[in-house]
């Protein structure tokens, strides 16, 4: 069975930082993109922030220059640094990745969510 599990979330202070990671565990034969989506209350599930296979990156405007993304994918796992936290950054934080699993084929994942919230 194939799972993503995000941590790293927490309660913070306007200006702080909080590294979100999200590891999948599973029989993975390869994983292609991956990134970090959040949803706050009453509204959509928004992108934060992509990653491709080779390291390419893409990112909200909201978050630009504040959040960064990043992978390992010897640990198949995908981080985001998060600095400069404003308030209105308060959501649940979904990881997904595209994984192409052993004898089944590329799908897409998500986990299970971790709550970020920021205090003014």
């Amino acid at each position: 069975q194939v799972q993503l599990v995000e941590s790293g979330g927490g309660l913070v202070q306007a200006g702080g930082s909080l590294r979100l990671s999200c590891a999948a565990s599973g029989r993975i034969f390869s994983i292609n993109g991956m990134g970090w989506y959040r949803q706050a209350p009453g509204k959509q599930r928004e992108l934060v922030a992509a990653i491709t296979s080779g390291g390419s990156t893409n990112y909200a405007d909201s978050v630009k220059g504040r959040f960064t993304i990043s992978r390992d994918n010897a640990k198949n796992t995908v981080y985001l640094q998060m600095n400069s936290l404003k308030p209105e950054d308060t959501a649940v934080y979904y990881c997904n990745a595209e994984l192409w699993v052993v004898s089944t084929g590329w799908d897409d994942y998500w986990g299970q969510g971790t709550q970020v919230t920021v205090s003014s």
